[in-house]
């Protein structure tokens, strides 16, 4: 998947999980057309990470994946790619707030609960 399909999912998760293509673009930060964001809404749609309803002459859009999901899974893809995967973790954990290491600790010292 890439940058903007990310992107794309990350906002439509924002907006609840549902939202029109106008939504979505007045969401998004870059200034990217509604035509760029309809076309990567098809490309997701294909994909099948989101499902679409007709409202009127326009499109509704829904997730259908759990966006933390998604995102891990992206992770774990980058993680298994890295010739230093312990690298990449440690430049990550560098790199959160005081309050996600502490999240992050708390998983760690009891993974099998759920968030």
């Amino acid at each position: 998947m890439g940058q903007l399909e990310a992107e794309v999912l990350a906002a439509l998760a924002g907006l609840g999980g549902s939202a029109r293509t106008a939504e979505l673009v007045a969401r998004l930060d870059d200034d990217l057309a509604y035509t760029t964001v309809n076309t990567i809404l098809h490309r997701l749609h294909e994909k099948g990470l989101i499902s679409r309803t007709r409202t009127g002459r326009h499109y509704r859009y829904h997730l259908t994946v759990d966006e933390s999901e998604l995102v891990a899974g992206r992770m774990r893809e980058h993680l298994r790619h890295a010739s230093d995967p312990v690298g990449v973790l440690n430049r990550f954990v560098r790199t959160l707030s005081g309050e996600e290491a502490r999240q992050l600790r708390e998983m760690l010292d009891d993974p099998g609960e759920s968030r």
